[in-house]
């Protein structure tokens, strides 16, 4: 008899920081720890000075990372809105958006 495995859903997080993020390596420090993590999606600077992280994945996966980015920029964070969502697949690995 087989049985399936259920696979875990993929999730979309769509994270808005705000604080002193710009100019601090906040991209870059994004873009490094998302390697540890089978994430794909894009962070960059918005033009209201806050950062923008979008990030898809398994939702748990996707949580150590935001987690992750939290922690390494806990000093310039003042405020984070978040929205979860399910994934749109629309990315083939993780980046700095331009």
């Amino acid at each position: 008899m087989f049985r399936s495995v259920p696979t875990p859903m993929k999730k979309r997080l769509h994270a808005l920081f705000s604080g002193s993020v710009q100019g601090v390596g906040f991209r870059f420090a994004a873009e490094r720890l998302a390697r540890r993590y089978p994430v794909t999606g894009h962070v960059r600077n918005l033009a209201d000075g806050r950062v923008e992280l979008v990030a898809e994945g398994e939702e748990a996966t996707v949580r150590e990372f935001f987690n992750a980015v939290k922690q390494e920029m806990s000093d310039c964070i003042r405020h984070t809105d978040t929205e979860w969502s399910e994934a749109q697949g629309q990315f083939q690995k993780f980046g700095i958006a331009f």
